[in-house]
C-alpha cells in the first residue's frame, strides 16, 4: 500500500503547528530571527494575506530573488496557502538570465533583495525595466516582460520607486480576513503546480521544472524519514532554498517533521561551525564541496560538533575520505547520500542510516519507498540486467508535471509509460543499491573508449595530497578527446604531473591517464555549489586546444 500523503504546504504547514506551536521553527543567526512554529505560522499567514491583497491568484507565477533570508522561507510558505507557484531564481543570475526567467515563466510579481557578492539585484532589475521609477504596481512594467506587474522589494534602501516594500505588502494585507485566507487554503489541490525550477542546463535555455504540492511534499516526507527526522531535530541549511536541496529537503522536510530550520543566508565555513555549535544542530545538509571547507577550516578544531546526528551530501560524487570523516570528526554517524533531480523532485535513492559505510561511499543507496527505478540501455530502452551500466530513469508520484511551456522537451523527459530519464549513467546491484558513474554527457570517448570520470576520480583521491579532483574531457585532433584532471591539493602541498602520472601507472589503464595535469585552487561552480564541468571544459580547451 502507498503511504503517499494528499497535502498542499498550505494544510501543512497548519498541522504541524496544531502539533508542536511551542517547538522552535525557525532560527536565522544572520537576521536575530527565532521563531516557534506559532509565530512562525502567524508570519506565513500574514504574508499570505499580502500576496491576496496584492491579487495574487491561484496559479499566479511568483519570481523569489535573494539568499536564505528569512522572507524567502515565509514566502515559500504563503504562497504554499494561496497557490501562487514560487519560482526560484538563481543568486548568480546576471541581467540576460532574470530577463530570460521573469518571461519565460510570466511571472506576474518579482521579489528581489538588495544585493549578494558582486551581484546588486536593485541594479540589475533597474537596467532590465529601465523606466522603473515611474511603474505603478498592479500595471505592467514593461512592453518585454508582459505578465510582470508587481515588483516587491527587500532591504534597507529608503527610495525604491516603482517598487512595493516587504513591509507595504504586510500592510496591504490586514484587510484580508482570516476567513478570506482559509477559503482559499482549503481551495487548492494538492495535484496543483505550487514551485517551478529552472534548471541550468549545460545546453540550451534552462527550463521550468513544474513541481506539484504532492510531488514536494512527498519527497520531503520520505527524505525526512530516511534522516530519521523528527520534532527533536534542526537541521543546518546552508544550501540555496532556491534549489530543491534548500526548499524540498532542507525547509519543506522539517516542517514536514516538525523540526527546527536553522538557516545561514550563504555559505560560509566558519558561520557553519559557530552556528553548529551555538544552536546544538542534530542534522546539516550540504554538497560535498561544503563539507570539505568546514572540515579543512583552520578553526575546525575550536567548535563542537557532538550535537550532530545525521544530514545529506548530495549534489556531486562524496569523496571516501570526506564521507569518514565526517562521520568521525564531525560526529556525523548517520550520515546519508541522496540522489535524484529537480524533476522527480528531487530525491530518487538515499543510503540508509544503519547501512554499512561501504556501501555509503560507494552507493547513491536504494530507492525511496513508493520510488520506481531501473537502469534501461540509453540508446534501445531495453531493461538491463544487474551490475550493467546504463541509463538510470525513474518513475513516481514525485514526476514533475513536465517542463513549462516546453511540451517537446517533456516528452524527451518523459516516456510514454511515464519514465523520467536523468541523463545519469549507473548501475544497480542485486540488492538494489545504485551506483551513478556518470552523465552520459559527460563521459569522455578517447580513441573509441569510453572513460567515466567518475571512476578515475575515485581513484585520485586515494592519493595522499589530494583534497578534490574533477575530471574532464578536452578535445583533441588525433583522438577526439583527450582526458584532463584538474586537481586541488591539500593545504601546503605542491605536486608535480610527472608525480601524477607515476601514481597511476600499473594500477589503471594506460588509455585512462590523464594527458593533462592541473592545479587549481578551485572550481567554477553554480550557486548551489555543484561544480561545473562545462566551463571548466570551456576554459581548459581554450588553453590546450586554441
Amino acid at each position: 500500500m502507498s503511504d503517499f500523503v494528499n497535502k498542499t504546504i498550505g494544510q501543512l504547514v497548519r498541522e504541524t503547528t496544531a502539533r508542536y506551536p511551542q517547538n522552535l521553527a525557525l532560527v536565522c543567526p544572520d537576521f536575530g530571527i527565532r521563531q516557534t512554529y506559532s509565530e512562525f505560522y502567524q508570519t506565513c499567514r500574514n504574508v499570505a494575506k499580502g500576496l491576496i491583497a496584492l491579487g495574487i491568484k491561484r496559479g499566479d507565477n511568483v519570481a523569489v530573488w535573494t539568499t536564505n533570508i528569512p522572507e524567502w522561507i515565509y514566502l515559500q510558505f504563503a504562497l504554499g496557502m494561496t497557490g501562487g507557484i514560487l519560482v526560484t531564481v538563481n543568486t548568480n543570475y546576471q541581467t540576460h538570465e532574470l530577463e530570460y526567467i521573469l518571461k519565460q515563466s510570466d511571472s506576474t510579481t518579482l521579489f528581489l533583495m538588495e544585493s549578494y557578492r558582486d551581484t546588486n539585484f536593485y541594479d540589475t532589475i533597474c537596467k532590465i525595466l529601465p523606466d522603473l521609477d515611474n511603474h505603478k504596481t498592479g500595471s505592467r512594467a514593461s512592453e518585454k516582460l508582459p505578465s510582470l506587474i508587481n515588483i516587491i522589494y527587500i532591504g534597507k534602501r529608503e527610495n525604491t520607486p516603482g517598487m512595493l516594500r516587504f513591509n507595504d505588502l504586510i500592510n496591504l494585507g490586514e484587510k484580508i480576513t482570516d476567513k478570506q485566507l482559509d477559503d482559499r487554503l482549503n481551495s487548492l489541490d494538492d495535484d496543483d503546480v505550487i514551485n517551478m525550477q529552472y534548471t541550468s542546463g549545460t545546453t540550451g535555455f534552462p527550463k521550468g521544472v513544474m513541481l506539484t504540492h504532492h510531488n514536494i511534499v512527498n519527497n520531503a516526507r520520505m527524505v525526512g524519514d530516511v534522516m530519521g527526522m523528527t520534532e527533536k531535530d534542526s537541521l543546518l541549511i546552508q544550501v540555496p532554498l532556491f534549489h530543491c536541496f534548500g526548499c524540498v529537503m532542507s525547509s519543506l522536510n522539517c516542517v514536514y517533521h516538525g523540526s527546527t530550520m536553522v538557516a545561514l543566508e550563504f555559505f560560509d565555513p566558519l558561520k557553519a561551525l559557530q552556528t553548529i555549535s551555538a544552536e546544538k544542530c542534530t542534522a546539516i545538509n550540504g554538497v560535498p564541496t561544503m563539507f570539505i571547507a568546514i572540515l579543512n577550516h583552520p578553526d575546525f578544531d575550536k567548535y563542537g560538533m557532538s550535537s550532530l546526528r545525521t544530514g545529506i551530501m548530495a549534489g556531486a560524487p562524496c569523496p571516501i575520505e570526506t564521507m569518514n570523516q565526517v562521520r568521525t570528526k564531525m560526529h556525523c554517524p548517520e550520515i546519508v547520500i541522496a540522489f535524484g533531480q529537480t524533476e522527480s523532485a528531487p530525491v530518487m535513492t538515499m543510503t540508509r542510516r544503519d547501512d554499512p559505510v561501504e556501501l555509503r561511499v560507494s552507493t547513491v543507496g536504494r530507492l525511496l519507498p513508493d520510488i520506481e527505478g531501473k537502469i534501461v540501455d540509453p540508446d534501445m530502452g531495453i531493461d538491463l540486467p544487474p551490475n550493467t551500466q546504463g541509463e538510470i530513469v525513474t518513475r513516481s508520484a514525485c514526476v514533475m508535471k513536465g517542463y513549462y511551456k516546453m511540451p517537446e522537451a517533456t516528452e524527451d523527459a518523459i516516456d510514454r509509460y511515464k519514465w523520467l530519464h536523468t541523463g545519469d549513467l549507473g548501475e544497480i546491484d542485486e540488492n538494489g543499491y545504485f551506483k551513478v558513474t556518470g552523465r552520459i554527457k559527460d563521459m569522455i570517448i578517447r580513441g573509441g573508449e569510453n572513460i567515466y570520470p567518475r571512476e578515475l576520480e575515485e581513484f585520485l583521491f586515494t592519493h595522499p595530497k589530494v583534497v578534490n579532483v574533477q575530471v574532464i574531457g578536452v578535445a583533441d585532433k588525433k583522438y577526439g578527446e583527450q582526458v584532463l584532471a584538474a586537481i586541488q591539493l591539500k593545504t601546503g602541498q605542491t605536486a608535480s604531473p610527472e608525480e601524477f602520472t607515476e601514481f597511476c601507472q600499473g594500477k589503471i589503464a594506460r588509455h585512462k591517464i590523464p594527458r593533462y595535469w592541473e592545479f587549481v585552487e578551485s572550481y567554477p561552480t553554480t550557486a548551489s555549489g555543484k561544480i561545473q564541468k562545462f566551463k571548466m571544459k570551456e576554459i581548459f580547451e581554450k588553453k590546450y586546444c586554441s
